[in-house]
Formats: structure tokens, sequence, C-alpha cells
């Protein structure tokens, strides 16, 4: 899954141009984490489908890249689903407020309420936050990304997944990360850059963008005794034999790493 901007071509086919979106089932429960423009074609899936009429969103934070495919998220269009969206409040903003007010004139023809005929509950999210869904417990994190940032893990009938996107190491909040992803069986987490490029010995300077390396991945899933470490929110810039070669780099210090695609599923 890409970060910061969609990047769409035949240089991208293999490991996708979309923006975030990640979809996890435990029982009969759907937990969706961020809407990017990968949530599009969930959308489409799950509005031809049979499957689950109600879901849980989770959502990281609110840069575009994370919330492009809420106005074209056909479910919400459709009375016979339900969705609780839950999110933190910043600069004032509820997630319900936040989500209206990118669907308003000029940046959008029409708005939220106008188009939403699904049912919304919406619930603030906040760190230590722990929501139980069925069998799936989800707890928050705050992570280190400009105006914040919260990461998910949930934890279901034995078994972790932590989601940790759009963060940047190198303070005191790396430890409490560690901590959050400990024994976890997938930690999917921010790997944007090399540290060349996120010190400017390749390129300009990286340092308070709010990602992070594939060293520092690297550290992370060590440190916490990770199972699966899974590279995301890869670079916009980085075209499929780029990232070949950053996941081979990788592999020299995580064999069993993978790097996000579009339609991978991992199952435990």
């Amino acid at each position: 899954m890409r970060g910061s901007v969609p990047s769409p071509g035949p240089t991208t086919q293999r490991y996708g141009g979309n923006t975030p979106c990640v979809e996890v089932r435990c029982g009969d429960e759907l937990l969706i984490f961020d809407m990017g423009t990968g949530s599009r074609a969930l959308g489409e899936t799950l509005s031809a489908g049979s499957g689950p009429l109600r879901a849980s969103i989770f959502l990281s934070h609110y840069h575009y890249d994370h919330l492009q495919g809420v106005p074209f998220f056909t479910p919400f269009f459709n009375p016979r689903f339900s969705f609780t969206v839950y999110g933190a409040t910043r600069e004032g903003r509820s997630v319900k407020d936040v989500l209206a007010g990118q669907m308003v004139q000029p940046y959008f023809p029409v708005t939220m309420a106008q188009v939403t005929k699904a049912t919304l509950t919406h619930r603030d999210m906040a760190p230590g936050h722990q929501v139980e869904l069925g069998p799936a417990t989800v707890r928050a994190l705050d992570l280190n990304h400009p105006g914040g940032n919260l990461g998910y893990r949930v934890d279901c009938d034995g078994r972790s997944v932590v989601y940790a996107t759009d963060v940047e190491h190198g303070c005191d909040m790396d430890r409490e990360l560690m901590e959050f992803a400990r024994d976890a069986d997938v930690l999917i987490i921010d790997a944007m850059y090399t540290e060349d490029e996120y010190r400017g010995r390749k390129g300009a300077p990286k340092l308070g963008w709010g990602h992070s390396t594939w060293e520092a991945a690297v550290h992370v899933a060590n440190t916490a005794h990770v199972k699966q470490l899974v590279l995301f929110h890869h670079d916009p810039t980085r075209d499929d034999e780029e990232m070949d070669a950053f996941v081979a780099r990788v592999r020299e210090h995580r064999p069993e790493v993978l790097a996000a695609r579009e339609l991978e599923t991992i199952t435990l």
C-alpha cells in the first residue's frame, strides 16, 4: 500500500498504487483500518457480495491519503449496511466532523449527509482506549506523526495484528510501540524510506516528516519478537523493480519479511 499519494500505472501494478486500507476479519466481525483509495475496491466487493452488512472502521488519522476513498465507498450509500466509525478528536473536531468536512463545496459536489444511506455511528477513539467486538479486542496507541496518529492492535482467538502506519522513529514513543507490538503475529508498519533517504544522504532529508525506515521497522519487529513483519506505506516514487530490490535488502536482515501488496491475504 502506497503512502502520501496514489501512484497508479504500469510500473506499480505488482505492489499496487492505492493508499491505505486494510481489512481484518475475526469470526463474524469485519474491521477496516483507514479509508484511502484502496477502500473504493473494498466497497465494490462488499456491495456485490453477500458478506457482512455491518463493519467497524478504525481511522488512524485524517491526512488525505487515509481518507481519499470515503466519498467513493459505495456501501455508505446503501441502506442495508451499518458502520461504526472510530477515530480521534483532532483540533476540536470529532471523527464525524472530519468526515463531513471533507465532503463540502468547493472540495466535493455533494455532502456526506446528502448521499449517506447506510447507518453510520461515530465513536471517539483515543490512546489507551479499548473496544470489544465479538471475539476481537481492539486497542489504540498514540504514534509519532505530525498532527497525531493512532496505531491499533487487534487480538482475537489467540492471534494478534498490529497496524502502525505513519510513524516516525527516534523518540521516547519508540519504546511504547515496541511494547504495544510485543509478541504480535503480524506487525504492519511504516517503512517508507531507507536510512540513507531519511538522513538525507540520498536526496533531501526526511526528518520530521512522520515516516520511518525499513531499518527502524526491523528493529521494532526484532525487539518486540514479532512473528511476521509487513512493510507498509511504500514511497509512491518507488516502482515495482525498486520495491523488489528494497525487499531483497530487508530480507538480508528479516528473511520472512513481506512488503504489503494490494489484495494480499495473510491467514492466521
